[in-house]
């Protein structure tokens, strides 16, 4: 560990003398809660893996650019040009259990209204530029289906019948905007400080409307006993159809090497939102 505390050491100014590994997320990045010589405790991420290494870089621009009570201080960094080390305020002592009464959804509304009238950090793109990807996903499902047929969760015949609706109605999902916007919402990425909520894991940051925030939120909370997706945006096909394609298009895939265990929850949101899709047409 000497090399990592000689890096620690230059991002906060102090020595680490007791780690405390962490779990979190569903990347292989190293994540430590660490406690300094000067009496300190940080909470550290780093990773050698170039596209975690570039998350890495984009989440340390975010945080020197935007504050608010809905994020963690910064309290350090440092970029051999292999592998970052972030240091950020040390969480441990928040609320971290998924337990989704109205009070607690609605502080997660009033933090993410804090985060859309915040200035954008620069280098902030539209989340549909930088996530093209995600846009066209039940056309990927159409050109190769055995994937999400193979989920079992509906059969050939349901696809196509379906298919047309959900590719129409994606497509009008109203995504777009100037605000900011996290795009990575889900319990293991936000805590509770009082009764105030706080998000980690700030990478991804796009500019488009505040809505995605929820609907990217709304099959994870479900699964964590919180309301339906159509309480939290009633009359809401198309962010339903949107949401459900993230998933169909991958949940059938095998994991990637970095999350090695993101397929299986995947598969769950995938089951609300085609859910939320159907009792909403």
């Amino acid at each position: 560990m000497q090399e990592l505390d000689e890096r620690i050491e230059r991002a906060v100014g102090s020595r680490p003398v007791r780690y405390a590994a962490r779990s979190g997320g569903y990347s292989t990045a190293d994540r430590f809660a660490v406690e300094l010589a000067d009496g300190r405790s940080v909470f550290v991420k780093s990773a050698e893996a170039p596209h975690m290494a570039a998350w890495l870089r984009r989440e340390h621009e975010v945080y020197e650019s935007l504050a608010g009570s809905f994020m963690p201080r910064l309290e350090g960094w440092d970029d051999d040009g292999v592998r970052p080390v972030l240091a950020i305020e040390d969480l441990s002592g928040a609320d971290w259990v998924p337990r989704w009464d109205g009070a607690r959804v609605q502080a997660v509304r009033d933090s993410l209204a804090e985060l859309a009238a915040c200035e954008p950090p620069p280098n902030t793109e539209s989340l549909r530029d930088v996530h093209s990807s995600l846009f066209d996903r039940w056309q990927r499902v159409a050109a190769d289906p055995a994937p999400f047929l193979s989920l079992a969760l509906r059969d050939e015949a349901w696809l196509e019948r379906r298919l047309p609706e959900l590719i129409a109605a994606a497509a009008e999902a109203p995504v777009d905007g100037t605000s900011s916007v996290h795009f990575d919402l889900r319990s293991d990425n936000m805590c509770f400080v009082g009764d105030r909520a706080v998000f980690v894991d700030w990478n991804w940051l796009s500019l488009g409307s505040p809505d995605t925030d929820l609907a990217g939120w709304a099959a994870s909370l479900r699964l964590e006993g919180g309301p339906p997706p159509w309480e939290l945006l009633p009359q809401s096909p198309e962010f339903a159809a949107l949401l459900a394609g993230v998933f169909a298009a991958v949940a059938g895939l095998p994991p990637p090497e970095t999350a090695p265990t993101v397929r299986a929850f995947q598969r769950a949101q995938l089951e609300v939102a085609l859910e939320w899709f159907e009792r909403e047409i």
